[in-house]
């Protein structure tokens, strides 16, 4: 877990690759799921978020 948050602080693309990743997959439960709807009133804005961290973030050092 230290290495995880070492490698955000570090601006390295993995960690910040899996956590675009993980908002991306959120997003996208948040949308499937039927029983709140704030939850599906945010999910497209997860998911975009997701989105343009990952494409900001494919542009990072390895």
């Amino acid at each position: 877990m230290t290495t995880f948050l070492y490698r955000l602080v570090r601006l390295r693309r993995d960690a910040w690759e899996i956590l675009a990743s993980v908002l991306i997959a959120l997003g996208v439960v948040m949308l499937m799921q039927p029983l709140w709807l704030s939850l599906y009133s945010y999910s497209f804005l997860v998911t975009l978020a997701g989105t343009v961290m990952f494409i900001i973030v494919s542009h990072f050092p390895e």
